[in-house]
């Protein structure tokens, strides 16, 4: 009879029940995973709030990308350790839920497992830790939402533009907020949608942003219509065509080929010509059938060759190839038009419908720097927008795309879910208050790790003060004691119930007044998701990596 633990080292050792490995368990798994998401948040925690710095990332090929956006910055590390890489999941999702919110929701997970493992330490067990989370978190969402949030029926059209400059408020178009804030609620309001039960959707896709090198930030515009990055394919096409029918394809118009492969064997030399003749025809019936059908504007992914263009310069019409596959989808989407894969019909005979082409008022090409750009306005099914920005270099220009798209997506969030709460770290402040308070209600276990959720959500406005320069601990105390002075006399303290940080003075403001406002859900969802990281990660004391084995014949 082998002893356990005899047992259990012989599976690293020489290998149990022939698996060869190393096996961790207990508190030194717990402290290396906890290790590696405290260090993956150190590298995002310094580009929080809106005097946070950016981050220089250079990738293996020499490629550099100037950042402040979480999730940016975590796609870019090439992150190794199994529970860190829950960390940089966990920025996407928030990124794709939310749009914004990426940093402070990795710091939250990061701020809430480093507690966890100090209960842990202290001899309180995981599953006690993991159901006071748990409740922490639904006591939280509860919170936000039937006490801090607002709607934002009553503050107007500014509550959107204000949303906007708060998600702006960090990035790089922190100068011109104003502008760009208006540009991103236009935006997103240009392309506003119903669906069948009636709801109001704002899909952000919709919107296309293109950039251009050259001129100033401030010298970047709004177009009334879906842009495209393309030319004509000749000069000598009109450059404005009026109530367009567009053809979309995913075909080339060049010369008809043979597909791989294929070959043709001749053994009357006079019919080489006839077949030569005969490949060109068969182009050419393609683009008959096309223009036949009405169609002025033909866009194509593939290629179109020189003969191929003379047919559409005499019939008027503007053609432009390579477009890209999603441009193709999004313009089939808002013109109504269908992208055609090939023109053969059911019975094997081509031909082409005018039910398929896409319409729209017009589409012109307008030079814009160096690049000329495809105009598709008025279009039939469904509202687009388009945004041009112009900037210096293509950093500045993929970092204003990044907090365009932020701007964007929250704007989006606020008109969906119509509720914001106070930004500044008043929601976190109000939170803790409330948790530590709720905490001293239970009698059980989760008294202790619900107290220390409630210290995990001053992590965020610690870290913007200190992002800020100013005195950490002093604000941070001022905010709290605000919030619990309205939670316990909300009749004496009403002017301190949306008390948030204000990071140029160094001083508490109100939020709502001065428009520092976030989306609710945004809030609700990050400490939802933050929580269920930390959860999975605390859930984990057993680490087995099981080594390569190794062939005998020399390879792997």
């Amino acid at each position: 009879q082998i002893p356990a633990m005899a047992q259990e080292n012989s599976f690293g050792g020489s290998g149990l029940s022939g698996l060869e490995g190393e096996r961790k368990t207990g508190q030194d798994v717990r402290t290396a995973n906890v290790m590696a998401c405290v260090a993956i948040a150190n590298v995002v925690k310094t580009s929080l709030g809106p005097v946070g710095l950016d981050k220089m990332l250079v990738d293996d090929i020499g490629d550099t990308t100037v950042t402040n956006d979480g999730a940016t910055i975590l796609n870019l590390l090439e992150v190794d350790h199994p529970a860190a890489k829950v960390l940089v999941e966990l920025a996407q999702l928030q990124d794709k839920e939310v749009g914004d919110g990426t940093t402070s929701v990795v710091i939250l997970a990061s701020e809430l497992l480093k507690r966890a493992n100090d209960l842990v330490n202290m001899k309180i067990h995981p599953t006690s830790i993991i159901s006071g989370y748990r409740l922490a978190q639904k006591e939280a969402v509860k919170f936000i939402n039937s006490k801090m949030s607002v709607k934002v029926d009553k503050l107007g059209r500014d509550a959107l533009i204000n949303v906007a400059k708060t998600s702006m408020s960090s990035k790089i178009l922190n100068v011109d907020a104003d502008f760009f804030a208006a540009m991103a609620v236009d935006a997103v309001q240009m392309v506003k949608t119903t669906n069948s039960q009636g709801e109001h959707k704002y899909p952000v896709k919709a919107v296309n942003i293109l950039k251009a090198h050259g001129r100033g930030a401030s010298d970047s515009r709004k177009i009334p219509g879906y842009a495209l990055n393309c030319t004509r394919a000749s000069q000598a096409m009109p450059t404005l065509v009026n109530k367009a029918k567009i053809a979309l394809l995913d075909f080339d118009l060049r010369k008809f080929k043979m597909s791989l492969g294929v070959q043709v064997v001749v053994t009357d030399p006079t019919k080489l010509q006839s077949i030569r003749d005969r490949e060109e025809d068969i182009m050419k019936e393609r683009i008959q059938h096309i223009l036949n059908a009405g169609a002025n504007v033909v866009l194509t992914t593939k290629g179109i060759d020189d003969m191929c263009l003379k047919y559409f310069c005499e019939a008027n019409a503007i053609a432009c190839r390579r477009v890209k596959k999603d441009d193709m989808r999004r313009i089939a989407k808002v013109t109504g038009g269908q992208v055609m894969l090939s023109l053969a019909g059911m019975d094997g005979e081509e031909g082409f419908e005018a039910s398929m082409l896409g319409t729209a008022d017009k589409v012109y090409e307008e030079r814009v720097g160096d690049n000329e750009l495809i105009i598709i306005e008025g279009c039939a099914s469904q509202r687009s927008g388009s945004i041009l920005l112009r900037g210096p270099n293509e950093y500045t220009l993929d970092e204003m795309e990044r907090a365009m798209h932020d701007a964007m997506c929250v704007v989006k969030r606020v008109l969906e879910s119509n509720e914001v709460v106070p930004g500044g770290g008043a929601v976190e402040a109000a939170l803790s208050i409330y948790l530590e308070d709720f905490a001293k209600t239970l009698s059980s276990r989760e008294q202790m790790a619900i107290a220390e959720f409630a210290e995990a959500l001053l992590v965020i406005p610690m870290t913007l003060a200190v992002n800020a320069a100013q005195d950490a601990t002093e604000l941070t105390a001022k905010l709290r004691a605000d919030h619990a002075g309205f939670q316990e006399d909300p009749v004496k303290y009403k002017d301190c119930a949306n008390s948030g940080l204000n990071l140029t003075t160094g001083s508490i403001q109100d939020s709502l007044a001065l428009g520092v406002l976030e989306p609710a859900m945004s809030k609700c969802k990050s400490i939802s998701f933050a929580t269920e990281a930390a959860i999975t990660i605390l859930r984990i004391d057993d680490m087995i990596k099981i080594q390569a084995q190794e062939d005998p014949r020399g390879g792997y």
